[in-house]
Parts: structure tokens; sequence; C-alpha cells
């Protein structure tokens, strides 16, 4: 029940979502103007708000103007709500579960965002940081939570500042740099270093995938905060146990 009730909720914290990655990037306010379709301006009621059903009894177009919406609405529902019920069922009703919670909030905005627009807003990092470092106060984990800050932020500072002063090369942005001092925050020492092996991993294969198939470049920009999202996802919920089993067998 826990996790159907946290599901639906997931579908409406998604749906807010969604308006966080259409305006904070442009500098808009998320509450004015109310939400309206882009294409023709006309306001959206209720019924055309509804997560999921709306976009499928409307057939993914705006009632009004007949433009195709956005695939990108119904998705980040229903991955925050997926991401919400899993949580619900993994972790269950305990303290764990809120903190995880509030995680995936900040990070759907900001995988999409990247991937959308290739930024990271500092708008919602800074934040993001006050809010996780608080957790991780009351969680009673606040040094493991700054050591894991400190190591994500100096370890990217160094990577971007070598690459675009030395190398001269365009390669990690600042807002990499940042986001992995938020994700060190939130994944504490020493789950940061996986979270940071996992990013570097599956973003590896994937351009080798692109490479492969010419559907990218050599030189071809591909946005590495999605990839730490993921990471620290899976950091958060498998990495001790992970950790754990390595230790096993190098022990």
């Amino acid at each position: 029940m826990l996790a159907i009730l946290l599901g639906l909720v997931g579908l409406a914290v998604g749906s807010f979502l969604n308006v966080v990655i259409d305006r904070l990037p442009r500098g808009e306010s998320l509450i004015s103007p109310p939400s309206h379709c882009d294409a023709c301006g006309h306001g959206l009621s209720a019924l055309d708000l509804l997560p999921i059903l709306s976009y499928v009894m409307l057939r993914g177009k705006c009632r009004f103007c007949g433009v195709p919406v956005s695939w990108r609405l119904p998705l980040v529902e229903l991955l925050t709500g997926g991401l919400f019920a899993f949580l619900a069922w993994r972790l269950g009703p305990g303290l764990p579960l809120y903190p995880s919670l509030v995680y995936v909030a900040l990070f759907v905005p900001i995988f999409f965002i990247d991937l959308e627009r290739g930024i990271i807003p500092d708008v919602i990092v800074f934040p993001g940081m006050a809010l996780a470092l608080v957790l991780a106060l009351l969680g009673g984990r606040a040094i493991p939570a700054l050591e894991g800050c400190a190591l994500g932020f100096g370890l990217f500072l160094a990577i971007y500042l070598v690459a675009s002063y030395l190398l001269r090369q365009e390669g990690m942005g600042q807002g990499d740099v940042k986001l992995a001092g938020l994700l060190g925050l939130i994944n504490g020492w020493p789950l940061v270093l996986m979270c940071f092996l996992l990013a570097v991993i599956s973003s590896g294969l994937l351009a080798s995938v692109f490479l492969v198939l010419r559907l990218k470049g050599r030189r071809d920009p591909i946005p590495f905060g999605p990839f730490l999202i993921a990471g620290s996802f899976v950091a958060l919920l498998w990495g001790q146990g992970i950790l754990d089993f390595y230790l096993r067998l190098v022990t």
C-alpha cells in the first residue's frame, strides 16, 4: 500500500518537475504564469494536467492547437512515480526512505536538464547541497558527507582545470564540478567513489556504442551529469553491499 501511495504521489511530483525542467533553464517563475501550451499559449485546465492520463486521453497533443506534446512529460511522471514506488518497496516505511525521495526529486530535473540543454543549474545544485547537508546532520553522517563533498568537488575541479587550462580541451563543465560536490554530500565517503566509477564506466560504454553506430563523433559532447546521477542512485541503494562483497573477495 505504501508503494502504491507513494507511486501516485510521485506521479504528481513528476508533473511539477516537468515545470522545473521547462522553466528553470529559461529563468522563468515556477508559479506564474499558470500552466499553458508552449505552442499556442492557451491556459491548461486540471483535466489537461492529470499525470499520464491527460497525455493518453489527448493522444499526446494539445487540446486546443493539436501540436504534439513532448514525450518527456509522461516519461518524467512515470519515472518519478516509479522511483517513488520502488523506494517505498525497497526501503519500507523507515527513516532512510524519506531522504531518498528528496534525492529523487533533485536527481530527476538535473538529469533531464543536462540531457536536453547541456547545463546543470546552480539554482538546483546549491539549495540541494544545503538540503543534503541538513539531512546528513539529522542522520548522524555529517563527517562522511563532508568528506565525500570535498573529494567529489576537489577531484572534478582538478579534472576541469587540467582539461580547460593545461590541455586546452573542452571536456567537463563547471556544472559537473558542482554536481560532484552535491553527490559527494549525498553519497558520502566512500560510496562517492563508487558513484564516480559507475558514471565513468557507463558513459564510456555508451560513448563506445555511439561511435560504433556512428551516432556521435569523437569530439561530439555527451552530457556527463545523467551518468553521475544514475551512478549516485545505484550507489545509494546497493553501493554498501557491492563494497562489502568486493572487500570479502580481496581479504
